[in-house]
């Protein structure tokens, strides 16, 4: 079924309109690639909040904790890396405490890590849903951004309480003006993860392996991406490698706003930025392609 939207009811015809007029929504065999189709989006803003709200209920429905495990998780993470890396690894810190230094990497990969295997998912897991009923599509992927940014938010607020402890407490940290970054840092991460997630959604409709690939695939990018140690200690041969990664420069920017050690590059960041568009325009075109049929491979 070669659609792109459904009919809706039509709206109360005027007096003085044909009934062509009044039509909110028509039928329409094609759709460019390139369109998100936001407009539709926005009218089904309501579905992407109950969305949001789902998976904040069913990640942490039938748990003790609940919530705190957003607190929890990103701080027996960093305690860990402090053992291992810290500890035993000695990896250096580049002078910073390691708390400070390891969370900064933490709290902002979680973002992109738990967004990417989520939307990566979207179509095999919402099978059900999509071949029952019409919504823009869309929405699902950006859900999950959103909700992942909710989430990023409140792991945030731990980040900050570490952060201004060691800000008074110590003089180890030297934050800068590259803290105002952090929004674009935050979009950059975002569209990064939303372009990938609906390049391997689609692909996953096919080849359902690529979904735990992607969950190893992801483990194994953190090791590339400047989150356990700092870019300025790795030597020469492999910087140009890891800076090939668009992500390590989002990461180095992050720690380097809040903690004021490490390597800053506006021409690393653009990098990043043209990336982030490319992955975003062909995660675009892909998903739309597919999302008009996927319903026959799922």
């Amino acid at each position: 079924m070669q659609t792109s939207e459904v009919l809706r009811s039509p709206s109360p015809i005027a007096p003085d309109a044909s009934p062509d007029d009044n039509w909110t929504e028509v039928i329409q065999p094609r759709t460019r690639l390139l369109d998100l189709g936001l407009r539709d989006v926005w009218r089904y803003r309501d579905l992407v909040m109950l969305f949001v709200r789902r998976d904040f209920v069913s990640t942490y429905k039938q748990t003790i904790l609940g919530p705190i495990w957003f607190f929890i998780q990103p701080l027996l993470t960093t305690i860990t890396y402090m053992i291992v890396f810290g500890g035993i690894a000695n990896l250096s810190t580049d002078g910073l405490p390691q708390l400070p230094f390891y969370l900064a990497g933490v709290t902002i990969w979680n973002y992109f890590a738990q967004t990417l295997t989520s939307t990566s998912t979207v179509f095999t897991a919402n099978a059900a849903i999509f071949g029952k009923v019409y919504f823009p599509r869309l929405t699902m992927p950006l859900s999950i951004v959103v909700s992942n940014l909710i989430r990023f938010g409140i792991q945030f607020v731990l980040f900050l309480a570490v952060w201004m402890y060691y800000l008074t407490t110590q003089d180890s940290l030297h934050p800068n003006l590259y803290i105002l970054l952090t929004p674009v840092l935050l979009a950059l991460m975002g569209l990064l993860s939303l372009g990938l997630g609906m390049l391997f959604s689609a692909l996953t409709t096919k080849y359902r392996d690529l979904a735990m690939l992607l969950t190893f695939g992801v483990q194994l990018l953190m090791y590339a991406t400047p989150v356990i140690y700092p870019l300025s200690k790795l030597p020469l041969k492999y910087k140009p490698l890891i800076m090939a990664n668009p992500l390590s420069s989002i990461v180095e920017t992050f720690r380097y706003g809040f903690l004021g050690s490490g390597t800053f590059s506006w021409g690393a960041l653009g990098y990043s930025a043209a990336v982030t568009l490319a992955i975003l325009v062909v995660g675009t075109v892909v998903f739309n392609k597919v999302q008009k049929s996927f319903t026959d491979t799922v």
